[in-house]
């Protein structure tokens, strides 16, 4: 039996890439508000060529206008339309020579319950969106970018997929299910001067609390006065006020995109933390699975095949 390639051993990766030095197209999900918005803005101010979408832009006639007043063009698009995903890269887009350089999934929005209440339809609802509306934009793209040797997809996750959250357990898996197919998407396309990055957003001062959805289920008893109450009342109150700026956000990930700013000589990292309230996120799971292993180590290492 052959065996399977190693696993890397270096936490630092080591893939090289290169970037056209020419303005870029992106093509950006969740452009009506929050970090979506203030990407819009970010990607023309460092003159690179915008393709922003949303759901319904008839909604946001103002800011439509703004994006297409600087060259740029605004598109209808729902992610949880497959057929749509896969019409707009393939056919609206590249197959007229509207090549997209960058691809910024973005869109998205939150469930929130206790984990037994949720129901099927809600949590097929929030992997729609947050997990395989972006994996087919990805999908899509990356087919093209692979075959012109240059492509960036940009999946903008959050610490809540790191970590969990009472709550939020349909947001979490999507936005771990995100990850997961990030990093194997990584290791697969690099050689082919393909990027892929993830984005872990803490929180900012957005209008999350407005896409924040409670579930159907009436919550138990038992829950009333724990943390899945407490953030469930929270976010239904629409008083959340997170900690980040988004427009300094937006910018952060169009130069680590672009390889430009705070981006420049980091082009093979694959994780790009966003928030001050992310970095003990990043550092819960880190210690969390150090010591998992100070504890089972020993066992781990000792249920091996000895033939």
């Amino acid at each position: 039996m052959s065996a399977l390639p190693k696993f890397a051993t270096s936490a630092i990766p080591d893939a090289k890439f290169t970037t056209p030095a020419r303005p870029l197209t992106f093509l950006v999900t969740g452009c009506s508000s929050g970090v979506g918005l203030s990407l819009t803005r970010a990607i023309q101010d460092a003159g690179h060529r915008l393709i922003a979408t949303s759901r319904n832009p008839s909604r946001t006639p103002e800011l439509v206008a703004e994006v297409e007043r600087r060259g740029g063009r605004w598109l209808a698009l729902d992610v949880d339309d497959a057929d749509a995903c896969f019409r707009l890269v393939d056919d609206e887009l590249e197959a007229r020579g509207e090549h997209i350089d960058v691809l910024v999934n973005n869109a998205g929005w939150s469930v929130h319950q206790a984990a037994e209440h949720l129901t099927d339809d809600e949590v097929r609802a929030q992997l729609e969106t947050v997990f395989f509306g972006p994996f087919r934009l990805a999908r899509a793209a990356v087919a093209h970018m692979r075959r012109r040797r240059f492509g960036v997809i940009v999946n903008v996750s959050s610490g809540i997929g790191l970590e969990g959250r009472e709550s939020m357990a349909a947001y979490a898996a999507a936005k771990s299910a995100l990850d997961a197919v990030s990093k194997v998407l990584y290791k697969e396309v690099c050689e082919f001067n393909v990027r892929v990055i993830m984005v872990h957003l803490g929180t900012f001062r957005t209008n999350m609390g407005n896409v924040a959805r409670a579930g159907s289920v009436p919550l138990a008893d038992d829950y009333k006065g724990k943390a899945v109450a407490g953030i469930m009342d929270f976010m239904q109150s629409h008083n959340f006020v997170g900690d980040g700026d988004p427009e300094k956000a937006a910018r952060a990930i169009v130069e680590v995109a672009t390889g430009t700013g705070v981006g420049e000589g980091h082009e093979a990292e694959m994780f790009l933390p966003l928030g001050r309230d992310v970095i003990p996120r990043y550092r819960l799971v880190r210690d969390r699975l150090d010591h998992a292993l100070d504890v089972f180590e020993g066992v781990a290492s000792n249920v091996y095949a000895e033939d």
